[in-house]
């Protein structure tokens, strides 16, 4: 894409920018918890879903990517507000980032209650360029932001790319439960905002990535249009239409009881003690198999454990859903997600092929 529009195209100019890397690390984790090899829901949780039986979405590698399908058998661990315009924008030599504020139900924070628009190089026909939305991890706490994920969203839009790079309040900067979750509903459904603020971007087939806590996030994220009308991020103005997971602890529950304290902090409690919060943002309790998930994770992550990933997957395959668990050897939490890292070719590629394949050909992409 780029350049001139044919005869009759409208033509979006975007200016250029270039791409020093900020920062690239996230921080080490504990060591991950025991194997728990079988996939059991107990009473007290609950799955929705659709019984729409669903081609099996096996996910895309190109050749010589290197990665195994991952198998449980792995080790474990209101009201609206007025909308803000851009208000910064960034002129570099391959992308232009623009600053945007989203709006909250309650008082929003200026300081992190936004997202980063990265636009590729050049002319750009309306509904021209993909979208790629970012959620970056960082245990739900404040230690780490939106800036890690600036690499990622560099390349991708130096691949001919619109990405959405959403910061989010997190525990110790006014985050928690429910606002942490309240803000990331509240970035994505902006995205129709945006949409026609920057009318090259095409939003009619989205992806959703998000790496750790920002994994959960993303699966959710997909999920709101199965939550009840008085539940946490219900009604989403805006569906992705396929989502990655780097990372993710997908099976919160799980997790929680085998030692991710993490989990337990965000949510104000353990699964026991406010399960209600559990049912409501849990990605396996909130599957729908009519929205295609790559789950993709190291082999030696010990932050949060392959076996999230693999438990997740399992859960939607056997409702007839769209999932595939993907394991890249070597691999630990960060490297997934460090443009310095051996694993992270890999990764941008498993996204870009995830962001351009047809709705129906995810799984020719990774074969």
């Amino acid at each position: 894409m780029g350049g001139g529009g044919e005869a009759g195209d409208i033509v979006v100019p975007t200016l250029g920018t270039g791409c020093d890397r900020m920062r690239d690390g996230l921080v080490a984790g504990k060591a991950g918890t025991e194997l728990l090899p079988s996939l059991t829901l107990s009473d007290s949780r609950r799955t929705r879903w659709s019984p729409v039986p669903l081609r099996f979405l096996g996910v895309a590698l190109a050749a010589g990517l290197g990665l195994t399908a991952c198998s449980a058998d792995d080790p474990a661990v209101s009201g609206p507000v007025k909308t803000q315009a851009t208000e910064e924008v960034q002129y570099l030599d391959d992308v232009t980032i623009h600053r945007i504020e989203y709006p909250t139900p309650s008082e929003a924070d200026s300081d992190q209650n936004w997202a980063e628009l990265y636009l590729p190089k050049g002319e750009q026909r309306v509904d021209s360029i993909p979208l790629v939305v970012l959620i970056h991890g960082g245990a739900w706490q404040s230690a780490l932001g939106a800036d890690i994920f600036d690499p990622l969203a560099r390349d991708l839009a130096e691949r001919g790319m619109a990405v959405y790079n959403v910061e989010y309040r997190r525990v110790g900067s006014g985050g928690g439960w429910p606002t942490t979750f309240r803000d990331v509903a509240s970035a994505l459904d902006h995205v129709s905002v945006v949409d026609k603020q920057f009318p090259q971007i095409t939003t009619d087939d989205e992806l959703v990535v998000g790496h750790s806590a920002g994994a959960q996030l993303a699966v959710w994220g997909g999920t709101r249009h199965k939550l009840e009308d008085d539940e946490v991020g219900a009604r989403p103005v805006f569906r992705p239409t396929r989502v990655v997971s780097l990372a993710g602890p997908l099976d919160m529950v799980y997790a929680a009881t085998h030692g991710d304290d993490r989990i337990v902090t965000a949510l104000g409690g353990s699964p026991r003690q406010v399960p209600k919060r559990y049912t409501m943002v849990d990605p396996i309790q909130n599957i729908d198999p009519t929205t295609p998930v790559v789950a993709v994770h190291g082999t030696k992550d010990r932050m949060v454990s392959p076996v999230n990933s693999s438990r997740y997957v399992d859960a939607v395959v056997r409702q007839g859903g769209q999932a595939e668990a993907v394991l890249i050897p070597g691999g630990d939490h960060g490297s997934v997600v460090t443009s310095t890292a051996p694993e992270y070719p890999q990764v941008l590629d498993i996204i870009t092929g995830v962001s351009a394949a047809d709705l129906d050909d995810v799984d020719d992409v990774i074969d």
